[in-house]
């Protein structure tokens, strides 16, 4: 198998238009508007992560620190093109994330997902084991009180608590933190 660079780091605003194309890949995530996109990559990036392999984006994750609740990260997307499947990558942008000084105080995670998304459930519910925590679901957005029965309902999934700490080696200690390197590339 060829080795291929890989590359996570903080999206930035000219990273708008290849997140949309990434995530516009990645059914049955929702499409946002670019716009939207666009603010994810620059007032979201300290909680976001995208992902190259050999200079092309990839993936990402997306996030923010739920507002008055400082100490939950909210994992708003996790988009992975079929050319970069199968690496563990979304495990790994999510440890990125969690691993930079701006979620020190991060206990909790959270994050809605549809009963039919098995790849988001696998990510959360591996992420949860590994790091001998509980994920705890209920229903967050009923499809026909909250999404006028255009969308199925969203479940929310909540995992914790972790404990806080100001790193993924603390926070996470049964987390595989191999390969993650915001300041070089890295081989998969």
């Amino acid at each position: 198998m060829q080795s291929e660079l890989v590359k996570l780091r903080r999206p930035v605003a000219e990273d708008g238009a290849a997140l949309h194309s990434v995530i516009g890949s990645c059914p049955p995530l929702d499409t946002n508007s670019l716009y939207c996109n666009l603010l994810q990559c620059t007032h979201f990036a300290a909680t976001s992560v995208v992902a190259e392999i050999d200079g092309a984006l990839l993936a990402a994750v997306t996030g923010y620190l739920v507002p008055g609740n400082e100490n939950t990260l909210f994992i708003w997307q996790v988009a992975v093109a079929e050319a970069a499947r199968g690496r563990g990558l979304a495990r790994k942008m999510l440890g990125e994330i969690l691993a930079r000084p701006e979620c020190k105080n991060v206990t909790y995670i959270e994050t809605t997902v549809t009963e039919s998304n098995t790849a988001s459930w696998a990510l959360f519910e591996g992420f949860a084991r590994r790091a001998n925590v509980p994920l705890c679901r209920s229903e967050k957005f009923e499809k026909s009180i909250h999404l006028n029965d255009q969308h199925p309902s969203e479940i929310l999934a909540r995992i914790g608590p972790l404990a806080a700490s100001n790193g993924i080696s603390q926070a996470t200690p049964h987390l595989d933190q191999s390969n993650i390197d915001t300041t070089k590339e890295m081989s998969t």
